[in-house]
């Protein structure tokens, strides 16, 4: 039964076909020590590309769903492309590797580190063969399903790398703790699946260190200066929309600005991936160029309303337009 739920999310994991590029999708391998055998990526670069360009191109990291690969870019690519074409965000390069179901972690007995691989040689090899921005200002990360999961953890884990995630239906758990997963939320995977990846048995501590949710919970102050994306479909097979309402849930109440969106009628595979996909890639667009929702008549509404507080006794926050233009 697991194998054949295993094989269905490399299918479902494949988006419907998209126009043809006009930029260029490059295969090659990184030599890591992080895995026992060199990575396979695919690389897209925008049309016009230019190797020398000093205005450095905004770098996203994509990663596939579950028993994907890299080939997988393909149809991201082109919409990430169509996306630049209404002008949503910026010509960008993008990478994906080939994780196989790796979850996208340092497995607890070490023997893949896909967490340090892509935070470490994955980025270090873009950063030195394209130009690339060579900080966090520029650089994203998103997935889809078990990408999904994977983006969000490790922006979690490490947002000072980070301008911006986005996580498509994330294969994430609605608990904070491993004993309160119930069967509803993770029928797709079976027990050695988890052993494989959180130790045998399953280190309970591990797992909620590598849970979005419970790293959300435990400092929400360091996610404060990280764009966060979530969406899933109210109709999602997986019921993966459970897990993003409630990471949305830690977000809200622990004031973490983030953008969360719970399609209706979206499926976690179908015609809405596309449009989907392309809502998350112009959040990153607004990250890189933020919108002019912020001006003088804004604050001045804004000043009014805060003497209106400050009269009914309610503490009020300075008028900051930054802080605003992330609410």
């Amino acid at each position: 039964m697991f194998r054949a739920v295993a094989m269905l999310f490399l299918i479902l994991c494949l988006h419907p076909a998209a126009a043809a590029l006009e930029g260029q999708i490059r295969k090659m391998t990184v030599e890591t020590k992080a895995i026992p055998h060199p990575v396979e990526i695919a690389v897209y670069t925008p049309p016009g590309f230019d190797p020398k360009r000093a205005d450095r191109y905004p770098l996203i990291i994509q990663l596939h769903g579950g028993n994907g690969s890299s080939d997988n870019l393909t149809q991201m690519a082109a919409i990430l492309e169509a996306a630049v074409s209404e002008g949503l965000l910026p010509p960008s390069i993008s990478v994906m590797p080939s994780a196989g179901r790796s979850f996208y972690m340092d497995y607890r007995d070490g023997s893949q580190k896909w967490e340090s691989f892509i935070i470490g040689d994955l980025l270090a090899f873009m950063r030195e063969r394209y130009p690339v921005s060579p900080g966090r200002a520029g650089t994203f990360i998103t997935g889809v399903s078990m990408g999904g999961m994977g983006a969000l953890r490790i922006a979690f884990k490490h947002p000072e790398l980070f301008a911006g995630v986005a996580g498509m239906e994330p294969g994430i758990e609605p608990a904070l703790a491993y004993a309160d997963i119930k069967l509803r939320d993770r029928f797709w995977r079976d027990q050695s699946l988890f052993e494989e990846k959180y130790g045998k048995p399953v280190d309970e501590a591990y797992w909620a260190d590598n849970n979005p949710a419970t790293i959300a919970k435990r400092d929400p102050d360091r996610l404060k200066g990280l764009g966060i994306y979530i969406e899933a479909g109210d109709q999602d097979m997986f019921f993966l929309h459970h897990g993003s309402e409630f990471l949305h849930r830690i977000l809200f109440d622990s004031g973490v600005s983030h953008e969360y969106r719970l399609v209706r009628g979206g499926e976690h595979v179908g015609p809405s991936v596309g449009p989907r996909a392309r809502d998350a890639f112009s959040f990153f667009g607004r990250i890189l160029n933020p919108p002019g929702w912020i001006n003088g008549q804004v604050i001045a509404a804004r000043r009014s309303i805060d003497a209106m507080k400050q009269a009914a006794g309610y503490p009020v926050l300075p008028v900051d337009p930054e802080r605003l233009r992330t609410q």
